[in-house]
């Protein structure tokens, strides 16, 4: 009897169907908290391909040179071979090597008039003249083969001028292509706001860390410090520092990381004060670990989950306080491609719609991408199964 109820019990078990929760359950003991977030974020279509898009954007814009550029990628001349887009993108984009700039007598190159042609070489006729000769010379220009500091005042009428099959989206008051400005613009906003944010939270963790570990004084003292940091009017301090040091992209990473962090404390001050009262702190006390030890391995990663989540809104501000600075005027020097700038010409020339439909139309698109990312990684956090944005 005892034997058949054995059995019977056995075989229920045995039959018994698995559920989707319990197989779920199985791989999630074998995978940490961080690769279940990344799992979770990875199911969010919306902001996964908006991450996806957005980084490969990014990243193809460290190339621009040899893709958007009045300097050929290749120049073949009398059997020696030339790189001046190459030399552009190592010099202007990385920073590596001495700036390169081959001037018309390298070439022997003169103008249609037959005339010598002086200053840098000017490819775009280059490759023209070339061809015509048909002496086995030859140019390699990039795709889009403009610079975006190059004004085109020989096209007929006066800019701005319309969007055309050589300027798909015309040219700005000064003649240049707004397609290739506004591509270098973003690789400098997307630049901006990453580094702002990596310094600010960088400061804004370590103030917060030390403030909510250590409490006492050293909070009181501590507090009332960021206090008075963060009442600092932050444009005055810009139009001051702009008009005494000059405007420019150090600078201003400087001045916008140093009136950032200061809302990171808040948050991470907040966390260490909840987690450093839980059981597993008063554990790595008790075991003589040290304060140092607490802070990066136990508390530090348990307090990171809300300012991670608010890390893509911040990029979002972050942009469009650039943009803002640009459009005051205070903002990167000319000639930079800026987006703002782009918006103050628009600002002055409502009439003239691609001015005003193509900056707007590229600030809405990646402001969105990253309002999407923000989103999937809130909810890639979000400690419930049911997520709020769903």
């Amino acid at each position: 009897m005892g034997y058949r109820t054995s059995r019977s019990s056995s075989q229920v078990t045995s039959s018994t169907p698995k559920t989707d929760s319990d197989s779920h359950a199985g791989d999630h003991r074998s995978l940490s908290p961080l690769q279940l977030r990344a799992k979770r974020f990875r199911r969010l279509k919306r902001g996964y391909y908006s991450f996806v898009l957005l980084t490969s954007f990014y990243g193809l814009s460290f190339f621009l040179p040899l893709l958007m550029n009045h300097r050929a990628i290749l120049v073949q001349y009398n059997g020696e071979f030339y790189f001046p887009a190459l030399a552009s993108c190592l010099h202007d984009t990385f920073g590596l090597g001495q700036e390169r700039v081959y001037l018309a007598n390298t070439f022997d190159q003169i103008s249609r008039s037959g005339q010598p042609v002086f200053g840098e070489a000017n490819y775009r006729e280059l490759q023209r003249t070339f061809a015509e000769e048909g002496s086995g010379n030859f140019v390699i220009m990039p795709l889009i083969p403009y610079g975006p500091n190059e004004s085109f005042l020989d096209l007929p009428g006066a800019p701005p001028h319309p969007p055309s099959h050589l300027h798909w989206m015309g040219t700005d008051d000064r003649a240049r292509d707004v397609m290739v400005r506004l591509t270098y613009g973003f690789r400098i906003s997307i630049t901006f706001a990453l580094l702002v944010t990596v310094v600010a939270y960088t400061i804004g963790i370590v103030v917060g860390a030390v403030l909510g570990y250590f409490g006492r004084w050293v909070d009181i003292v501590g507090q009332r410090f960021v206090e008075i940091w963060g009442n600092i009017p932050f444009l005055y301090t810009v139009i001051i520092l702009a008009s005494i040091l000059g405007p420019s992209f150090g600078l201003l990473t400087a001045i916008l990381a140093a009136f950032s962090w200061v809302s990171i404390t808040y948050y991470l001050r907040g966390e260490f004060y909840r987690e450093k009262s839980k059981d597993y702190v008063a554990a790595a006390v008790a075991t003589g670990e040290g304060h140092l030890t607490i802070i990066l391995r136990h508390i530090l990663p348990n307090a990171l989950t809300p300012i991670i989540t608010f890390a893509p809104f911040a990029i979002v501000s972050l942009i469009i306080s650039l943009v803002s600075l640009d459009f005051l005027g205070y903002g990167l020097p000319a000639p930079t491609p800026s987006w703002g700038e782009l918006l103050k010409q628009a600002k002055v020339n409502l009439r003239v719609w691609h001015l005003v439909v193509f900056p707007l139309g590229a600030m809405f698109v990646t402001l969105q991408l990253i309002v999407f990312i923000g989103e999937a990684v809130r909810e890639a956090f979000d400690p419930k199964v049911q997520s709020r944005l769903r």
